[in-house]
């Protein structure tokens, strides 16, 4: 099975520039001018542009909304050191939501995309999420 990643985004161009920055991915195939491909992560991630309050579904109970917003998937991106890769991503124009915060695994930083999105940036230390693992 392959996992790709679709994200929704109301602006393509501004998309692309701040995904490509803040994570150092690259962008692959473009689909008209509606869609794009970014590699360089393990999943392929497509944004997909589609305008504020534009329905996500038939019978969709909210539109399209691109301020902030919460919802139990977000993406979380391993990175090798964390303070310059929350760098990278402020300067590319994600917000900060907190501060960094230590766990047993290693570190991570809550972010905010310019579209609303949940984003973490993740270093992991020792053993990763072995750390925390149940045993086999």
């Amino acid at each position: 099975m392959d996992l790709l990643v679709n994200v929704d985004v109301d602006d393509l161009p501004r998309a692309m520039a701040f995904y490509t920055q803040a994570l150092g991915l690259r962008v692959g195939r473009r689909f008209g001018g509606a869609a794009a491909e970014l590699l360089g992560a393990s999943s392929p991630i497509y944004l997909l542009e589609n305008p504020a309050g534009s329905e996500p579904y038939p019978g969709a109970a909210a539109p399209r909304d691109y301020g902030r917003h919460w919802t139990p998937v977000h993406l979380d991106v391993a990175v090798p050191a964390l303070e310059p890769a929350l760098a990278r991503a402020e300067a590319a124009g994600a917000r900060r939501e907190g501060e960094i915060v230590e766990r047993p695994w290693g570190r991570m930083a809550r972010l905010a995309d310019p579209f609303g999105h949940g984003i973490c940036l993740l270093e992991f230390r020792g053993r990763g999420y072995d750390e925390i693992a149940d045993p086999a």
